[in-house]
């Protein structure tokens, strides 16, 4: 049993570990900038102080790896906060972000944003238009299921993913293979190396704005999980929340692959880490999941740009962490998941 003093610390050693992730993350690249020296550019912002730096350092922070931070950390911590809400308004621990199609449909538009040479800012208001059309769909048809509203939901949504999926697959196919194939083949597999501000401006505030309902309503999410009945009868309106948190999450998870590509396990992972950190409930776990998402994410990029010379899709080194890890929760607890 975690006592009540033991999850509140273990949430601020989180909400450190997120700022120092944060920190050492501007700090890192293939030219290291010392802490102190970046310490003295964002105080320049603000304050003004001797300038003793060439303008290359403050266009390398500003232009390159601030946004890919900032984004990084919103996507890590949206996508971690989807899950954690999706597992809980469905009852099912094997639910991720993309359980209603959102990532295969954003996946889709971007691949046909590219097929038609839309332009960068073209291909992600595709890929994110995509993703909300996918989980619309998914909701109009899965209200003809009465019966099980929440099964109707999980199976329309790998319908829909399996038909954006096939969609991606023919476009794929009729690409050039020169150029636009490999283009689509590598912004599916998820990278955070072309992330701007004007980027970080197009999809931060999309994905804040999905964060703040589901952190609102965290400890409705808690009811829920009890059963709609039991739920009801403490006076929640089950499907206005159920709702909400799909909004929410679907908002999240478009953003988030409009800009950087398809990266997966995070939303299914995180969760379930923050479990094991912090236990089940909501008003905890939601807060849990963002700080330890943004910092995974974080993380898993630094090592995507140092560890060899070309950099890796973040798409395939989250593949790796995260696969074996859900082997090891299956192996260890298979019988609580």
């Amino acid at each position: 049993m975690i006592t009540n003093k033991k999850v509140e610390i273990r949430l601020v050693t989180l909400f450190i570990l997120f700022l120092l992730s944060l920190f050492v993350s501007v700090l890192l690249g293939r030219f290291f900038i010392k802490p102190g020296l970046l310490i003295k550019v964002l105080i320049s912002k603000i304050l003004p102080i001797t300038v003793d730096w060439p303008t290359q350092i403050e266009n390398l922070i500003f232009g390159i790896r601030l946004p890919r931070v900032i984004m990084g950390a919103l996507i890590g911590a949206g996508l971690s906060c989807a899950g954690a809400a999706y597992q809980g308004i469905f009852k099912n621990p094997m639910v991720s972000p993309d359980v209603l199609g959102a990532s295969s449909g954003a996946g889709f538009g971007a691949a046909l944003g590219l097929f038609l040479a839309l332009g960068y800012k073209g291909v992600s208001v595709s890929a994110f238009l995509f993703g909300i059309i996918a989980v619309l769909l998914v909701y109009l048809v899965s209200k003809k299921i009465k019966n099980n509203p929440t099964l109707g939901l999980v199976l329309t949504g790998m319908m829909v993913s399996s038909l954006f999926t096939a969609g991606i697959s023919f476009l794929k196919i009729v690409a050039d293979p020169t150029n636009i194939l490999p283009a689509i083949t590598y912004w599916l597999m998820g990278s955070l190396a072309s992330i701007r501000m004007n980027d970080v401006a197009f999809a931060g505030p999309l994905i804040v704005v999905g964060i703040i309902p589901i952190f609102l309503l965290r400890w409705k999410i808690n009811l829920l999980t009890l059963g709609d009945e039991e739920a009801r009868s403490m006076g929640v309106n089950t499907k206005r929340v159920r709702l909400i948190i799909m909004v929410s999450a679907t908002l999240i998870t478009s953003a988030a692959v409009s800009v950087s590509g398809m990266i997966g396990w995070v939303g299914l992972v995180i969760p379930h880490l923050a479990r094991m950190i912090v236990g089940s409930d909501y008003r905890k776990l939601v807060p849990a999941s963002l700080f330890l998402g943004g910092s995974y994410m974080l993380i898993v990029d630094n090592f995507a740009r140092l560890i060899t010379t070309s950099e890796i899709p973040i798409g395939i080194l989250t593949a790796f962490v995260g696969a074996p890890f859900f082997m090891f929760l299956i192996l260890k607890d298979g019988n609580k998941l």
